[in-house]
């Protein structure tokens, strides 16, 4: 396995990798919605939605891969209820050929955010 570090992404505040990877796939820590540069989180679902899904571009990045190789995310909430505001944003990300998704209700994440999403990308044939 090789250990990514992705420079634009918010460093791993525990004793994580903020990726993974293992053959063809690579494995996304669970990202929150910290801005890199200032470590502070926006205000808002959908504010806070957008820079997770920033942190994870910023991680795909790293490694040459994009959102159109994520094949798995896992959204975590705290309120269930910022459900549909979610899939707004998440919907903007993926216009077309979204990856299977699974969307749990937390009681609480990290920082006090709102919002969590973990991810699996794969690898193109040509580089696995």
């Amino acid at each position: 396995k090789k250990v990514v570090v992705a420079p634009e992404a918010p460093a791993a505040v525990g004793p994580y990798a903020q990726a993974v990877r293992a053959g063809g796939l690579l494995f996304l820590s669970g990202q929150i919605p910290l801005d890199p540069q200032t470590g502070e989180v926006p205000e808002g679902i959908e504010a806070q939605t957008r820079r997770v899904l920033e942190n994870i571009k910023a991680v795909l990045k790293a490694e040459g891969l994009s959102l159109a190789d994520l094949v798995k995310t896992t959204i975590f909430l705290t309120d269930i209820n910022d459900f549909a505001a979610v899939n707004q944003v998440y919907g903007a990300y993926f216009p077309d050929h979204p990856p299977a998704r699974s969307t749990v209700a937390v009681q609480a994440l990290p920082r006090g955010v709102r919002v969590e999403i973990e991810a699996v990308a794969v690898y193109p044939a040509a580089s696995s």
